[in-house]
């Protein structure tokens, strides 16, 4: 056995468990770990991916090493697929090795916007729609409300740590209560869109999008159960906003 295939196992491991718990798509987890393998000097590469963890398998000169790692899911983050995808290239490259890739593997941290750069934006996306949708400068202001407030909750329940579930059913509950103010006192001249309109950011698209990617391009068990998740995170905001619709006895959107 090469005398750093153990290391270089565990960097292909590494990269593949980071792409997939910041949300890359299972196809490119197995591209870049493969890429990453042969680059580092590797006969062959074999990574095997379930919903939250992941096993590579190197095979140098005859000799076989398998890992397994845990996965669990940090968020989405681009920021960590692009720059891992920058490692693989460099090694590809011939300008890092196993050993410099790990250390610049090590050094990648999560970073993440500012906070109330991310909420003054989500209530102008949520906002932008009820525009679009044919409501007034009022409807926009209160969607705007909304969904900003929404967003705190959903961050500072994210900080805790809190079940991706619960978090999205109190947000979507803490949202549809404000937002069902503007019909209940009139607001605008068609304040259902409020409702409508301030937890679209609730709507798991990117989610979505992988588990279709996945399941078209072979990775159905992966597919199936990113789909379901999203399945639940969308059944998990229709109960927060169908309880805070009993609440206050508006029906908001369904009038």
């Amino acid at each position: 056995m090469a005398p750093n295939q153990r290391a270089i196992s565990r960097l292909i491991a590494q990269a593949g468990q980071m792409l997939l718990a910041h949300g890359a798509e299972s196809t490119l987890v197995g591209h870049i770990t493969h890429r990453i393998g042969k680059a580092a000097g590797m006969d062959e590469v074999e990574v095997s991916l379930s919903a939250s963890s992941l096993v590579v398998t190197t095979v140098y000169k005859e000799h076989c090493v398998t890992t397994a790692r845990r996965s669990p899911d940090r968020g989405l983050n681009m920021r960590v697929v692009t720059q891992i995808q920058r490692i693989c290239i460099m090694m590809e490259k011939g300008i890092l090795d196993y050993q410099l890739a790990q250390k610049k593997i090590d050094q990648i941290s999560p970073e993440r916007y500012n906070r109330w750069l991310v909420v003054v934006m989500i209530g102008l996306s949520c906002a932008a729609f009820s525009r679009l949708a044919g409501g007034d400068w009022a409807v926009f202001a209160m969607t705007f409300l909304a969904s900003a407030c929404g967003m705190i909750v959903r961050q500072e329940f994210g900080h805790r740590h809190f079940n991706p579930l619960l978090n999205f059913a109190i947000t979507a509950f803490v949202t549809t209560l404000i937002s069902a103010q503007a019909v209940i006192y009139g607001i605008g001249a068609q304040p259902q869109l409020v409702m409508a309109s301030s937890v679209l950011m609730l709507v798991p698209g990117f989610p979505l999008i992988n588990s279709v990617a996945d399941m078209i391009k072979g990775y159905v068990n992966m597919g199936i159960a990113r789909f379901v998740m999203a399945s639940l995170l969308t059944l998990a905001t229709c109960l927060g906003i169908v309880g805070a619709m009993s609440i206050t006895n508006v029906l908001g959107w369904v009038q």
